[in-house]
């Protein structure tokens, strides 16, 4: 909690002082107005208590439903579109599945169908949670070089040059900085991700390494 207090206060203090855009807080706009990472954002908000963080039905709501099939099967978009848009029923499913066209936007379906689309992939999955958490500090591209990297010492880790392993990576992520002996400024993200966001993550980390000559 107190990582997250100092962020706040530092960006509220470039705020004060009129910082100018730059060209990482562009490529963060960027990255997040990409249609599967507003999809994944609207996804978890509104879709992963039934059907899961991949998609697969194992949630938290699973119990509720009998034997209720809420694992989403690979499907066209114009499947996709029209079962968020009109419920279940209106394709033969569970009438458990509710319409979402008075609650969602078009632009917000759009999105879902969108990250319904790369939910099979842990890696892009795990681009989903790293750009919509960690690009403030990590940047964009991972490289250390966030928004508010400058206001950190030391400043947040190259990511793309990074010689950890899995498992240090996990643990960082999930009990924070100070644990691992690092920077305190690194948040606990144990406290807000799941583990299984938490996994995807790693894996897209794995995915944006720079092979050393």
């Amino acid at each position: 909690m107190r990582a997250k207090k100092l962020l706040m206060i530092a960006m509220l203090g470039m705020v004060a002082t009129g910082a100018s855009a730059t060209d990482d807080q562009a490529d963060v706009k960027a990255a997040q107005s990409k249609p599967a990472i507003r999809g994944g954002i609207v996804f978890k908000t509104y879709c992963a208590l039934c059907h899961g963080i991949r998609a697969d039905g194992a949630s938290k709501a699973t119990k509720l439903y009998g034997n209720a099939a809420l694992d989403i099967k690979p499907r066209s978009p114009e499947y996709y579109d029209k079962i968020i848009r009109k419920g279940g029923p209106a394709v033969g499913k569970s009438p458990y599945m509710p319409p979402w066209e008075d609650e969602l936007s078009n632009e917000q379906i759009s999105d879902v169908v969108a990250y319904l689309g790369i939910t099979g992939d842990s890696a892009h999955r795990g681009e989903v949670v790293f750009k919509t958490n960690c690009v403030l500090c990590h940047g964009v591209k991972g490289d250390g070089k966030g928004r508010a990297s400058v206001l950190f010492n030391p400043p947040p880790a190259n990511l793309t040059m990074s010689d950890k392993n899995d498992d240090y990576k996990r643990m960082i992520i999930t009990m924070g900085g100070a644990a691992m002996g690092r920077s305190p400024v690194m948040p606990v993200w144990g406290e807000q991700l799941s583990a299984q966001e938490i996994e995807d993550v790693v894996a897209y980390l794995r995915t944006i390494l720079v092979k050393q000559p």
